[in-house]
Order: C-alpha cells, then sequence, then structure tokens
C-alpha cells in the first residue's frame, strides 16, 4: 500500500516536472512584429487577414453537428430491440425522438434555422 502511495507520489512529481520543464523551454522571448503579421509572399497584405465568420453558418453548423450525434445515439436503439420488449423499446424510442423533434421545434422557432445574408 505504501508502495503504491510512494510511486503515486513519484510519478505525478515526474509529470510536474517535465510539464514545468517544457512550459519553459517553449516560451518564445523575443515578439517580432514581422513573425506576428500575417505573411502573403513576403509582401504587405493588400486586404485584411481577418475574414469576416458568419455566425448564421456556425449556429447551422452547431445544430447539425448536435443532430448528427442524436443521430448516432439513435443507432444502437435497433440492436436493444432484441434484448428489450417491445413495450420498452417504444416508450424509450417515443421519448428520444419527440426530445428531438422539440429541440428542432424550439430552434426553427427561435429563428436559428432560417438563412440571413
Amino acid at each position: 500500500m505504501i508502495i503504491m502511495q510512494n510511486l503515486a507520489i513519484i510519478t505525478f512529481l515526474l509529470s510536474l516536472s517535465i510539464m514545468m520543464l517544457t512550459t519553459l523551454m517553449s516560451k518564445k522571448m523575443i515578439i517580432d512584429r514581422e513573425k506576428s503579421s500575417p505573411f502573403e509572399c513576403g509582401f504587405d497584405p493588400k486586404t485584411s487577414a481577418r475574414i469576416p465568420f458568419s455566425l448564421q453558418f456556425f449556429l447551422i453548423a452547431m445544430i447539425f453537428l448536435i443532430f448528427d450525434v442524436e443521430i448516432t445515439l439513435l443507432l444502437p436503439l435497433v440492436i436493444t430491440m432484441k434484448i428489450t420488449s417491445i413495450m420498452t423499446f417504444t416508450c424509450v424510442t417515443s421519448i428520444f425522438i419527440s426530445i428531438l423533434l422539440i429541440g428542432l421545434y424550439h430552434e426553427w422557432n427561435q429563428g436559428a434555422l432560417n438563412w440571413a445574408y
């Protein structure tokens, strides 16, 4: 028991020292304006390097990812259909799909699905 505690302490201290050493070694001491500016073939950029980001596109992408993950959670329900009774399977699936539909209706009602230019 004491050996395991000592081993845990040694492992913790070793990993902590390695993390601190890499943090200290990775710091750049000289901040150069040229190195932090955007690079365009050696010339000054003609336009801003910052491209405006569409927040509406980001929201649509997040909604897509959420519903994509939800669909992957639906797939194992088909496998559990063999194990459980048909009543339990129907209740669980209905509840899960109704939660998805309520979420979709909420997003639609809030206007997150409207693509605005």
